[in-house]
């Protein structure tokens, strides 16, 4: 597999939508994230979303350098329509918004209906809490999904993630999760590798258990189980309330028949921890805490124990220094792409 830098990555990400017609600012921003998604090692949120925007943008579901607008605000909340511009674009105005607004009130809320797929939600919760800020957030599918609901077979739901974070020192607690058993792009990278999927992740179109990840493509296609295994009703219940926040609330929808796979709804809600609690003794409780908890007895092969979102730290680090191998397959579908859209990657080859 080749393997590039994240600066390099970032450069084929910003050649290739510019070049795909989305206005400047917009290519770097949708390419710090994606970049920055394989960088903390989640690659199925990384540059091989590249081929479904540029996808999304020739289907006309996908509207580069369209306005960002306000649906309706009060003191402490704001409803943005992002008129399906990219998701980062949105939820990156969508989180200077919330941050403003809870420095003013102590907290905030923030919805966004009408987006594009906004890459990796924790991105945004490890924003907020590096500013000082706690926060949670949650992301609909208000159209097609590839989640069955729990008992079904059919897909009726989003991967429907959530996240939050708080303050840790000079870095964060960050949780990301899907409440599906695993988020879609994890299945398309093992796709793309040839590679099979753990038990329990999927089910084909008749229901059965499967570990090929070409079930999920196939026509008729097969699904993505909740988050859960025997007890996957609680993934389900939480992805079903995520659809009521992120879907009906922020007016996004749901159950809609005019979007593609990748349309998101969005809810995000900040707490400015200094109006809580002075910093220095949530601090003080943050390190006690986490103490704590990395001094409980290990179980047999244990390490350590790690806090939410270290993993992805430490990956950073790796990725940034070694760099990030990309399949071999993600790279071929890269170069074909740049090629039909006239975007010189050649000094990357």
């Amino acid at each position: 597999m080749p393997v590039f830098t994240v600066s390099q990555l970032h450069t084929i990400a910003d050649r290739i939508l510019t070049a795909a017609g989305v206005p400047a600012e917009d290519a770097a921003t949708v390419a710090d994230e994606l970049s920055a998604a394989n960088a903390v090692g989640h690659d199925s949120h990384g540059v091989m979303r590249l081929m479904q925007y540029v996808e999304m943008i020739r289907q006309g579901f996908a509207k580069p350098g369209a306005p960002v607008e306000v649906v309706r605000s009060g003191g402490s909340f704001t409803i943005f329509d992002a008129n399906f511009n990219f998701g980062q674009v949105a939820a990156r105005k969508a989180l200077e918004t919330g941050l403003e607004q809870a420095r003013a009130v102590g907290t905030s809320t923030v919805m966004i209906r009408n987006c594009n797929h906004v890459g990796r939600l924790g991105a945004y919760a490890q924003q907020a809490a590096l500013r000082g800020f706690s926060s949670m957030m949650a992301v609909n599918a208000p159209g097609p999904g590839g989640v069955a609901p729990w008992g079904g077979i059919e897909r009726k739901l989003g991967t429907n993630p959530i996240s939050m974070s708080a303050p840790w020192g000079d870095s964060a607690f960050v949780l990301d999760m899907t409440t599906s058993a695993t988020a879609e792009g994890k299945i398309r990278v093992a796709f793309q590798k040839g590679e099979s999927v753990p038990e329990g992740l999927l089910i084909d179109a008749e229901g059965n258990a499967t570990t090929n990840p070409a079930d999920l493509y196939a026509d008729p296609p097969g699904a993505i189980l909740p988050l859960g295994g025997p007890l996957g009703f609680k993934g389900y219940g939480m992805s079903v309330m995520i659809d009521v926040f992120g879907g009906m609330l922020s007016g996004s929808g749901v159950c809609r028949t005019d979007l593609p796979r990748g349309a998101n709804g969005v809810w995000m809600y900040f707490v400015d921890i200094e109006q809580f609690l002075d910093r220095s003794e949530f601090d003080a409780l943050v390190e006690k805490y986490v103490d704590s908890l990395r001094n409980s007895k290990k179980q047999p092969g244990v390490e350590e124990i790690l806090m939410p979102g270290e993993i992805e730290q430490r990956r950073e680090a790796q990725r940034r220094g070694e760099g990030v191998s990309v399949p071999d397959e993600t790279w071929r579908q890269l170069k074909e792409l740049a090629e039909s859209l006239g975007a010189d990657l050649s000094e990357l080859s």
